[in-house]
């Protein structure tokens, strides 16, 4: 049984890296008496997927990973056993039972939402919120991307797909596949380029605030929460 678990990553935790939160999971599982598949061989671990990584230093309220487990009482007592086994900053949101077909998280992934903001002290001067709106009200945004081997510039505009600037924090929903995956820190970089502002290493502040999937729904193509795909049993 493949089963996909919501957490939240707050607080101190927002500093421990993607793979100090895989092996946080695996011991909290362990302490939990979760019933989890193993692969076999020599060295057997706990069959898992995490969804796209989240950088150190970035809270989030919609983490996801797949869990193969071989029993279970329903998803609430799960839920309750995994939050009584995390510490301060983790926490479990849901748990759904997925169907056979579905894929795994990190292979789902289409697009993630993020909510970012200036912190105290780092915004830049002036109406900083309508020179950004004008920013992305642009028709073509170059930005410069590096790879493993290179830099390359290409256009960012049809990677961002919604954005709505509120109460000082803007709030962006981009391309996170593995064909995309747009950083939010990308597009202010860009903006501070245009408009001559120097972009401090601590000035942002970013929030993931939920992660999609795609699916077609009469030939157009929606965004959809991870945690849709399959049910509580």
């Amino acid at each position: 049984m493949k089963i996909r678990i919501k957490f939240s990553k707050t607080g101190v935790m927002k500093f421990i890296g993607h793979l100090d939160i895989m092996r946080y999971f695996q011991k909290a599982i362990r302490r939990a008496e979760i019933d989890v598949t193993y692969t076999g061989g020599y060295s057997p671990h706990q069959v898992m997927s995490f969804a796209a990584p989240l950088g150190v230093g970035l809270e989030s309220q919609g983490e996801y990973f797949d869990l193969e487990i071989n029993s279970m009482k329903n998803c609430e007592d799960l839920k309750v056993k995994l939050n009584n086994a995390m510490s301060d900053g983790i926490e479990i949101l849901s748990v759904k039972v997925l169907p056979e077909d579905a894929g795994n998280a990190m292979a789902s992934v289409a697009a993630a939402k993020y909510m970012v903001s200036f912190r105290n002290g780092y915004e830049p001067s002036g109406d900083w919120e309508t020179s950004f709106k004008m920013f992305l009200e642009q028709e073509c945004i170059m930005v410069e991307k590096e790879t493993k081997k290179s830099k390359k510039e290409f256009n960012l505009k049809p990677f961002l797909f919604s954005w709505e600037i509120k109460e000082h924090h803007v709030i962006l929903t981009v391309d996170a596949s593995s064909s995309g995956n747009i950083k939010p820190s990308l597009i202010f970089q860009a903006f501070c380029l245009q408009q001559n502002i120097i972009l401090s290493d601590f000035a942002l502040q970013v929030t993931r605030l939920e992660t999609y999937t795609a699916k077609l729904d009469e030939g157009n193509q929606i965004l959809i929460p991870l945690d849709e795909i399959g049910y509580t049993a």
